[in-house]
């Protein structure tokens, strides 16, 4: 620390200055935010201080401003991010034809492997302004962000002929849909949650062959996988193709108008399949490497009795952490990570898990993770799109208290207070 007298002479502290080299010191903080990023050296020199470059990012992290203090973040305060960036928005004024993407939309909003499909109907486009790319949702929809997933136009079907497991009304929707557009492409996420079957049936109406297992395209050919993945097939584009996930990059550097196209007449034909709803099953009866809802357990829970009922109440597959199989506490089969199951689940509650790299690898894929830790600054914490700070125990019975009283049912007042002591 350094500044100038009356006279114009130079006067340094030293004790200061060695203050702010020393990062371990009580008073490092204190005088290291006093004062400019720039101080004068040993030397009389100017030095930029790194330690003062930049701003505080809102998951706590230095970042370095390099647009000069344009970026409207205030340095040194926690929780002011840069100004978000507006990214160009992609217009498409009166297409002539379309490339039509019927999402998987499970629980009403687009999967990864959905945002994959709409990113490889843009390249089939090419930037070809005469031609659009066309979403079908069929029931209830939750997507906020159709225009940063790349949806030109869209399409929403509603009605009660469309809800649930419904393939023979939906191809009829689409069929009908298909006399009313100039339709060159029909993609279809080749998935478990229903493109498979439903592109299968539209081909068989349209009569085309369908390209099955796509993961490429090259020009005017796609590569498929063939022999159970033993070996790729290349042929040219189908009008309807079945897609496997990462077959192309989402769409990350462009927004996009997401107008309504209404579609006039829509009739359903006489069901002759009739959806009896959902079974009930036993949540642990499910391989976790299929599960959707995960309630993984760590070092961080002592009351096992609690854990699993909560995950009993919630409808949640069990899964833990090394530590926790290691310790006794769980099976083999339980344990989540690189030395045990990779897990796809769209929710994971990790509660009492540090994340260790081998167990971060095997949550790698999964689509939203929810940290429950006393550690606020553990990686599983980082990793997570919700974090909950606080005592397990406590957190996990006020859950389950929540998740009660909005099913209807009730916990004595006992219960709760057993579970939390």
């Amino acid at each position: 620390m350094s500044d100038f007298s009356s006279n114009g002479i130079l006067r340094r502290d030293p004790r200061v200055e060695w203050i702010i080299r020393n990062r371990l010191h009580p008073l490092h903080t204190e005088y290291a935010n006093q004062g400019e990023a720039e101080v004068r050296g040993p030397s009389g020199l100017i030095r930029k201080n790194p330690h003062k470059v930049g701003f505080i990012g809102p998951n706590g992290i230095k970042r370095i401003d390099r647009l000069k203090g344009n970026s409207g973040a205030v340095a040194g305060k926690r929780g002011h991010a840069a100004q978000e960036v507006q990214l160009p928005l992609y217009v498409v004024e009166n297409p002539e034809r379309f490339v039509v993407v019927v999402p998987d939309l499970v629980g009403g909003r687009l999967t990864s492997h959905d945002k994959d499909v709409l990113g490889f109907a843009h390249q089939l486009l090419a930037g070809d302004k005469n031609a659009a790319v066309v979403a079908v949702c069929f029931g209830e929809v939750k997507e906020e962000h159709f225009d940063l997933a790349g949806v030109d136009r869209l399409i929403h079907i509603q009605g009660e002929a469309y809800e649930g497991y419904a393939p023979e009304a939906r191809a009829a929707a689409l069929m009908q849909i298909g006399q009313q557009l100039n339709i060159t492409n029909w993609l279809f996420p080749d998935s478990i949650h229903g493109g498979t079957d439903l592109g299968s049936r539209l081909a068989a109406k349209l009569g085309e062959r369908p390209a099955t297992q796509v993961w490429q395209f090259n020009g005017d050919k796609v590569v498929s996988r063939g022999a159970s993945g033993s070996l790729d097939i290349t042929r040219g584009v189908a009008k309807v193709m079945l897609l496997l996930e990462e077959c192309a990059d989402a769409i990350d550097e462009t927004r996009h108008e997401v107008k309504e196209i209404s579609v006039e007449g829509l009739t359903a034909p006489q069901a002759k399949i009739i959806d009896g709803g959902l079974m009930s099953v036993d949540p642990n009866a499910i391989p976790l490497a299929e599960a959707e809802f995960i309630l993984s357990a760590g070092n961080g829970i002592h009351n096992w009795d609690q854990f699993h009922d909560a995950a009993k109440l919630l409808g949640a597959t069990e899964g833990a952490s090394r530590v926790a199989v290691d310790d006794g506490f769980m099976p083999r089969f339980r344990q989540v990570g690189a030395t045990g199951t990779w897990v796809t689940a769209r929710v994971y509650v990790a509660v009492g898990i540090s994340g260790a790299i081998q167990h971060m690898q095997g949550i790698g894929q999964v689509d939203k993770v929810v940290a429950i830790n006393t550690d606020a600054g553990c990686d599983m914490v980082k990793r997570a799109a919700l974090s909950v700070i606080g005592d397990s125990e406590q957190i996990l019975a006020a859950l389950m208290k929540l998740v009660a009283e909005h099913r209807g049912a009730t916990l004595s007042a006992g219960e709760v207070t057993e579970h939390a002591a």
